[in-house]
């Protein structure tokens, strides 16, 4: 299977340095995040559910549009784990108030309860590691999460 092509990118910095610390950052993220997925209590939701669910829980009640956008997915798709995630009662569909072609989403008692405790698992598991560093590990760690989240939002 043919990969799909990639936009074309700016020129990179030509010092090896940056890309080796673009390689080692890709990479250490890659394994950090796949590690924390592993800690979650349940694989009955996939991780698109899961993203869905953060996300109505962070933007608050939104169409299935608005959620589509916010999770770069086609609509067809995410009216498909809405769908998935009403079967399983973790949210809820009502009519919009203006627009009576869209339904408004939202989040259930249980998928508050559940988001909850998928993030203390993993929060427990990510504090008992930092806990192991020195306090100096612990305190570079806490300047590089604010630059880790601005990278990944531009």
């Amino acid at each position: 299977m043919a990969l799909p092509s990639l936009p074309s990118l700016p020129s990179l910095p030509s010092l090896p340095a940056t890309t080796d610390l673009a390689s080692d950052l890709r990479l250490g993220s890659m394994r950090l995040a796949r590690r924390l997925r592993l800690e979650r209590g349940s694989d009955d939701l996939t991780l698109s559910q899961l993203a869905v669910l953060g996300t109505l829980e962070r933007h608050g009640e939104s169409t299935v549009g608005e959620l589509a956008h916010l999770e770069r997915v086609k609509p067809p798709s995410m009216t498909r784990i809405v769908n998935s995630l009403v079967d399983a009662e973790l949210v809820v569909r009502r009519p919009h108030q203006t627009d009576g072609r869209q339904v408004i989403v939202d989040l259930t008692d249980g998928a508050r309860a559940l988001l909850t405790e998928d993030r203390r698992r993993r929060n427990a598991w990510l504090a008992l590691r930092l806990a192991e560093l020195t306090d100096d590990d612990r305190d570079l760690l806490r300047r590089v999460a604010p630059l880790l989240d601005r990278l990944a939002s531009s």
